[in-house]
């Protein structure tokens, strides 16, 4: 909107209000607003998605819908397939058959996911693809419908194939935003400890805010194109544990092998939580706060991905502009403040 730009959006019907993200864009003193418009629809829905791109008629689509976490896809596959892979056929099928091929241009969020079973490391967009999640298996199929209707029928359609991206709206139950908010809860006194899976699993996380300039530029191309966006750093779940409570001034120590791993409270850094005005945190040298949970586990689990992004860096002329540390402080930042109020109104 700050680019001049007339925003549509899609959201699904239910029976809690589910716009928290955005709500403040509908307060905005300057009426911004004016220019952001919702719409009621569902990517599982083809007479729905015809409807609203005829009613809009739109320049530019950024499809981010999906069942997007890849361990409940395990437990709903055909719904994950239906509106990951297929939601993505339907959105190019109804530019097509609405004559808007040569006017909206679409941009598809692929994901490393794709990768899985990594060939090579790391990771670039020759890399072949070997999805281990019914998740990871609909983002193929969406990559290559997208580009099948970029040469059959001379689309402007472009894949994103973007790795792992936070920020502090991430929702709780992925595993970066499940650790910030939970130790930021912890200091607090509002949760024990948390339970994860496979600690080993390495990922190569940005922030959502470079990476959505990333997907802006790639409509600004003359022609499509296919890109990885990443930072080419790697980090476990462990690291982003240990970094997450340093941030707190809290030192943590892993003991344990498998399923009977375990982050207990090494030390305690008092002056850092003094300038989140805690005095004395409800949180102990010697707590255990992180367990392993087995039902976490991956059916198949993806062990390492790590992104080359030198094509993007070179077209695109993107470089990302935070690194692990930076977004983890900001996450941590946010969460402190959510768990401060929680903390007043439990009183």
């Amino acid at each position: 909107m700050e680019k001049g730009y007339q925003v549509h959006g899609i959201k699904r019907k239910s029976s809690l209000f589910n716009t928290q993200r955005i709500d403040h864009i509908y307060q905005d003193p300057h009426e911004i607003h004016l220019n952001f418009h919702l719409h009621y629809g569902d990517l599982t829905d083809s007479s729905n998605i015809i409807r609203i791109i005829q009613e809009v008629q739109p320049d530019e689509i950024y499809n981010l819908g999906a069942m997007s976490h890849v361990k409940v896809s395990f437990d709903m596959p055909e719904y994950a397939a239906n509106a990951d892979g297929i939601g993505t056929l339907r959105i190019l099928e109804a530019v097509r058959l609405l004559g808007l091929t040569q006017k909206t241009k679409i941009y598809q969020a692929s994901t490393s996911e794709l990768f899985g079973l990594v060939q090579e490391i790391p990771q670039t967009e020759k890399t072949p693809f070997y999805p281990r999640s019914p998740y990871g298996v609909a983002k193929l199929f969406a990559y290559w419908t997208i580009v099948n209707y970029r040469e059959a029928y001379n689309m402007f359609a472009a894949n994103g194939i973007l790795f792992n991206h936070e920020s502090p709206r991430r929702g709780e139950t992925f595993v970066t935003r499940k650790i910030t908010r939970a130790a930021t809860l912890m200091v607090y006194g509002l949760q024990k400890k948390v339970f994860l899976g496979n600690l080993d699993a390495k990922r190569d996380w940005g922030h959502a805010k470079d990476y959505v300039e990333a997907m802006w530029k790639m409509l600004q191309l003359d022609n499509p194109d296919d890109f990885v966006i990443a930072t080419g750093h790697t980090h476990s779940i462990r690291d982003f544990c240990s970094k997450t409570f340093m941030k707190l001034g809290i030192e943590i120590e892993f003991s344990g092998n498998g399923i009977d791993e375990k982050g207990i409270v090494k030390s305690i850094d008092s002056k850092v939580l003094n300038n989140y005005g805690i005095d004395k945190p409800a949180i102990n040298i010697g707590d255990v706060v992180i367990e392993i949970d087995p039902a976490y586990f991956r059916p198949t689990e993806v062990d390492l991905l790590i992104g080359n992004p030198v094509k993007a860096k070179k077209i695109l002329n993107w470089v990302p502009k935070y690194n692990l540390e930076m977004l983890i402080n900001e996450m941590v930042d946010s969460d402190m403040e959510i768990a401060r109020i929680e903390k007043l109104t439990r009183k």
